[in-house]
């Protein structure tokens, strides 16, 4: 039996600053490439038109993954949602940077075209950079 969490908003999260902000192709790797987005979501509505939005580009559309999580306060709970979109785990790896900057009302996803070669562990460090890219540009910070 699977147990859940609940989390709280305790008013000290932080928003991202635009509705929806695109990071083209920073990380590059073996021919695989990465792209990083983030923007405002409200509601499980608001993720929807965020990747409708970032699929309307047809390059992102037909990428080999759009892996994604987003964190929502609502009367003083945190709700959260991820998809791998074919990439295992990386989810999740997106969602646990989310909680751990205290990102809320916020939606990650981490775009990938598939180069040919296999990253084995090394994908999950370039979602996380991506992820951690995308968050402190949000915050108007740089990121290594």
């Amino acid at each position: 039996m699977s147990q859940q969490t609940t989390r709280f908003d305790f008013g000290n999260g932080h928003r991202p600053k635009e509705p929806f902000q695109l990071f083209e192709q920073i990380i590059k790797d073996r021919g695989s490439r990465y792209s990083a987005s983030i923007g405002v979501v409200r509601g499980r509505d608001d993720i929807k038109a965020f990747l409708k939005e970032l699929k309307r580009d047809k390059r992102y559309a037909r990428a080999t993954h759009n892996t994604w999580a987003a964190r929502i306060a609502h009367e003083g709970t945190i709700f959260e949602a991820k998809s791998d979109d074919g990439e295992t785990g990386a989810g999740m790896v997106v969602l646990r940077i989310l909680q751990k900057e205290e990102m809320i009302d916020c939606v990650v996803c981490v775009t990938r075209w598939f180069g040919g070669v296999k990253l084995m562990g090394d994908r999950f460090k370039h979602v996380q950079d991506a992820t951690k890219y995308a968050v402190a540009r949000s915050k108007g910070e740089t990121y290594p």
